[in-house]
């Protein structure tokens, strides 16, 4: 059952064409991901089929009410980025609309809000369509991507990593089309050169010709004849060169190799060290006293809740303060929000290159990984979006003369190919990276090792995000398991002393312990 359509929908952003749609359906328990790069529409599509504006040319036909949930919240307020959240999804959701529309719902939360929004979502009945920067969000919560493309849009079935695969498997096409293209083009090439060399021959006669026979047949129109023939048939395979339809080349991703400083000499060593380093703000403690330290090519993940002190202990390790031990061959690159290290007035590859030792063949290689291709690179930062800031700037940090990168949320404001990028640039890089997130693909795939901030203590874990939740999951089954051992002693006890000396407060204990154990059990 449709309870929307949209035909024919065409929009424009001063001169350019933003998207046309010759025709869009959301039916009744759709799940949709909208996913596309910076700038390519998705905020303002959302807008379009919600009503709260028109497109230029087209028609939106709604048959049921929707809702909106914007990107832009409300700053007027003392509440957390994870409280006002919560406020906007509740608002919404008690309007019980058939399709909610909502603009990345996810910004800014730490992984309990994002696991929060994850359930309230799961658990409701209507459609909805979710633009959303965040991988794992996707994978849980959609049955179908959009994707926006050049201002077209392509639907694909299943979640996110469904809709990897399948664009895995048209690029696998793409090459082998290439391929099959490129071994038809030297067949021809090969046969036409054949044919002309035959026909360059053919002017001569051949010495096994007698003067008789030369006489009978006339050799030199004979020749011609031959030669005429050949040359024809060279310029039809010319034709069917020129007609071949010509497949381009996919384009390769090659693997990265930075000569870092120090490099030989701080891998695998401690380059960093903690001592009884306690986070105290005025009178308020995050954590109590830790101690911990890093090796020189280690990959670490920063996490806990928003507030608990994740950015504090980052400066504290930029800063080397009181308790940090820091060796003088780790050179550090500090990426943080508010992108001060940019010159606005200068392009992109000027800003890149100027703390950076690396050719330009090569900062120019890293910079085409962020979608910064060919006369991109000479835009000038105070023209371009809030998302391309981010991509220089990490740019700038990546490249510089440094062998530890500490990236304090390196995700905000970037689209799934620009993550997805950063995500292979992190896990090539050689030398020492430590970064906060709450983005748990990212911190799956490049951490080996989990720092996590968390009821006022610092954790370290040796091992993968994936790991971490394994190790957690166990945990809290021997926990269960050690607890209804407990309970059930503490029964077999209750009922015991009921049979002798029966009680109201007896049986009131005995009905609590059940309950408890009840629930336990519920769990498994």
């Amino acid at each position: 059952m449709a309870l929307l359509e949209a035909t024919h929908i065409k929009h424009y952003i001063k001169d350019r064409l933003l998207f046309d749609i010759e025709h869009l359906q959301i039916d009744k328990n759709d799940r949709i991901g909208l996913v596309g790069r910076n700038g390519s529409g998705k905020t303002t599509l959302l807008h379009i089929l919600s009503g709260k504006s028109k497109p230029e040319q087209g028609t939106v036909i709604k048959h049921v009410t929707t809702e909106l949930l914007p990107q832009l919240k409300r700053n007027d307020t003392t509440k957390s980025g994870g409280e006002l959240t919560q406020e906007y999804i509740n608002e919404a959701l008690i309007k019980n609309p058939e399709i909610l529309f909502a603009d990345e719902p996810t910004t800014n939360l730490d992984t309990v809000h994002i696991e929060w929004v994850e359930k309230k979502l799961d658990g409701w009945k209507g459609a909805f369509v979710i633009v959303s920067h965040d991988r794992a969000f996707l994978d849980a919560l959609c049955t179908k991507i959009w994707e926006i493309n050049d201002g077209e849009i392509v639907e694909y079935k299943g979640n996110y990593s469904d809709y990897a695969e399948q664009k895995e498997l048209e690029q696998r096409k793409k090459q082998w089309a290439y391929e099959k293209y490129e071994m038809k083009k030297r067949q021809l090439e090969e046969a036409l050169k054949a044919k002309e060399v035959k026909a360059e021959r053919a002017t001569k006669a051949p010495k096994k010709v007698s003067r008789s026979e030369a006489k009978i047949t006339g050799a030199k129109p004979y020749f011609a004849k031959k030669q005429k023939k050949l040359q024809k048939t060279a310029k039809a395979i010319e034709t069917r060169l020129e007609k071949l339809e010509k497949v381009e080349k996919v384009k390769e991703v090659p693997p990265l190799r930075m000569n870092l400083p120090h490099e030989d000499t701080i891998k695998g060593r401690i380059i960093l060290r903690a001592e009884n380093v306690a986070g105290i703000i005025g009178d308020r403690r995050l954590w109590n006293k830790a101690s911990f330290h890093i090796r020189g090519g280690d990959k670490l993940a920063i996490i806990g809740p928003n507030g608990s002190g994740k950015t504090t202990l980052v400066k504290m390790l930029v800063n080397g303060a009181e308790g940090i031990q820091i060796s003088p061959a780790m050179k550090i690159g500090y990426f943080s929000q508010n992108l001060n290290i940019l010159d606005v007035k200068r392009s992109i590859l000027e800003n890149v290159s100027s703390t950076s030792k690396q050719d330009e063949t090569f900062i120019r290689t890293v910079l085409a990984r962020l979608h910064f291709f060919r006369n991109d690179v000479h835009k000038p930062v105070d023209v371009l979006s809030g998302g391309e800031r981010v991509k220089a700037a990490l740019a700038k940090i990546f490249l510089s003369d440094v062998n530890t990168l500490i990236l304090d949320e390196p995700t905000n404001y970037l689209d799934i190919a620009a993550v997805s990028a950063l995500e292979l640039l992190l896990k090539e890089y050689e030398g020492t990276v430590m970064f906060v997130s709450h983005d748990r693909r990212l911190i799956e795939s490049v951490a080996t090792r989990i720092m996590s901030i968390q009821n006022e203590k610092i954790e370290l874990f040796d091992g993968t995000y994936k790991q971490l939740e394994q190790f957690k999951h166990k945990e809290n089954r021997d926990f269960q398991e050690d607890r209804r051992l407990v309970l059930e002693t503490r029964i077999t006890e209750i009922l015991s002393r009921l049979s002798v000396e029966p009680s109201s407060e007896l049986e009131k204990e005995f009905q609590r312990l059940l309950e408890e154990k009840r629930r336990l059990d519920a769990v498994e």
